[in-house]
C-alpha cells in the first residue's frame, strides 16, 4: 500500500504543480487518442476535464483541513459531486444514431476515466492514475485490433 499523500496543509507550490501537471498530462494522452480517432470530444475536453477535477479534488482537500476539524467539509462530497457532472457530460456526448445505433460510448468513458484520474492526482495517487492512464490506453490500442477480428458490435 503506497504511503499517504501530503496533507492539505503540507501543499507546496511543488506539490500542487506537480498534481496538476500529472492530471493534465494524463488527461492530454487519453485525449490526443481520441483526437486521432477524430471523435467529438478530444485534447482539450480530456485535458480540461483531468486538471478540472484534479484542482476540485485539491481544494476539497484543503477546505477539510484538519485546521477546520469542527466543520462538516467532507471532501467525498466534491468527488461525488465530479462524478455526478460528468456522468451528465458523458450521457449528453451519448448519442443514438439513425437505425438504433449507439455513438461515442468509447469517448464518454475515456471523459469518464480522464475525471478519475485527475480525481486520483488531485489526492496525491499518481501511481494510480498512471495506471488506470495505461490500462485505458492499452484497451484502445489493443481493443480496437480485437474489435475489427470480431463480428460489427456496433460500440465506438
Amino acid at each position: 500500500m503506497p504511503s499517504a499523500p501530503p496533507t492539505p496543509e503540507s501543499f507546496a507550490l511543488a506539490e500542487l504543480a506537480t498534481r496538476l501537471g500529472l492530471a493534465l498530462a494524463f488527461g492530454l494522452l487519453l485525449g490526443l487518442e481520441r483526437e486521432i480517432k477524430g471523435k467529438s470530444a478530444g485534447l482539450r475536453t480530456h485535458a480540461l476535464v483531468a486538471l478540472s477535477s484534479a484542482a476540485l479534488t485539491l481544494f476539497a482537500l484543503d477546505l477539510a483541513s484538519p485546521a477546520d476539524a469542527g466543520a462538516e467539509r467532507d471532501p467525498l462530497r466534491v468527488i461525488q459531486g465530479v462524478a455526478q457532472a460528468i456522468g451528465l457530460l458523458c450521457a449528453g456526448m451519448i448519442i443514438h444514431g439513425r437505425g438504433g445505433g449507439v455513438r461515442n460510448l468509447t469517448t464518454a468513458a475515456t471523459l469518464w476515466t480522464a475525471a478519475a484520474m485527475g480525481i486520483a492526482c488531485g489526492a496525491g495517487y499518481w501511481p494510480l492514475a498512471a495506471l488506470t492512464a495505461a490500462g485505458v490506453m492499452l484497451t484502445l490500442l489493443f481493443g480496437g485490433i480485437v474489435k475489427r477480428l470480431l463480428p460489427h458490435s456496433g460500440e465506438d
